[in-house]
């Protein structure tokens, strides 16, 4: 496993995450990511007088030090890593956790470990969009109300079919890796990116569909008992997840509609 580089032991943080305040979303993976490690961070949107400013401007307006400019949040500020010497900003989760596995230690010292990891995270994110879209069917820019007789259709075809469907293929990587991670870890025998990734979408679904989740999880145990439950014992995720800076779900990417959830 990918030792942590030395930075990560300076008290003061190296590195910036721009997301929108008050909501887990999408910043969360990367928000895991640096608890799990330790790593001094800064939470622009929720830490910082007028942080969503900053957010916003990240994706609009900031292309200081040759950054491109990005399409939207999250946003990664890594300070003088980019070329030059300047500060290095990237954009999208996957980006952003592929660039801070090494420097984290949430990764394999080893090529395929590491795009192994990838793989399963990007896995991971399809989930966390499909289950976006079951109260967003139609159009995004649409209120739930415009589109929930099609939200109800598809949220019954989402909890029969893609969250088996996924759960399954996860349950299965856990399997394949026992010997190895004990059926706790998807990727060796130590924590990484792909777990936490893994533990926030069944923790969202579970907000989201805890009916459909309570009924099925005694089918995956792995998942459940082994993934999830180790990922929550995890010390300083433990702290993290009993803290307020852990922000509650509530209308971004895992809502809970009752009439979406198992009747």
């Amino acid at each position: 496993m990918a030792q942590p580089e030395t930075k990560r032991q300076k008290t003061e943080a190296s590195y910036e995450l721009l997301y929108w305040p008050g909501i887990p979303g999408r910043g969360e993976f990367v928000r895991l990511a640096f608890e799990a490690s330790g790593a001094p961070y800064t939470d622009v949107g929720n830490e910082v007088k007028d942080g969503a400013r900053q957010v916003i401007k990240a994706s609009t307006e900031d292309v200081k030090g040759g950054n491109p400019p990005g399409f939207a949040p999250p946003a990664l500020r890594a300070y003088g890593a980019g070329r030059d010497g300047k500060d290095l900003l990237i954009h999208q989760t996957p980006n952003i956790l592929l660039y801070l596995g090494p420097k984290l230690g949430l990764v394999p010292d080893d090529e395929p470990g590491r795009l192994w990891v990838n793989e399963l995270t990007l896995t991971a994110l399809d989930l966390n969009n499909e289950a976006h879209n079951t109260h967003h069917p139609i159009a995004h820019v649409a209120y739930y109300e415009e589109q929930k007789d099609e939200a109800v259709k598809n949220a019954k075809e989402f909890r029969e079919a893609r969250i088996p469907k996924y759960f399954s293929y996860f349950e299965s990587v856990l399997k394949n890796n026992e010997k190895s991670g004990g059926g706790r870890y998807l990727v060796d025998d130590k924590l990484t990116y792909a777990d936490t990734a893994v533990f926030h979408v069944v923790d969202g679904l579970s907000f989201a569909f805890p009916k459909e989740i309570e009924a099925v999880k005694k089918d995956y145990p792995l998942l459940f008992t082994k993934l999830y439950d180790g990922v929550k014992s995890e010390q300083r995720l433990k702290d993290y997840l009993a803290s307020d800076r852990r922000k509650p779900y509530s209308m971004g990417i895992f809502r809970h509609y009752p009439e979406l959830d198992r009747q």
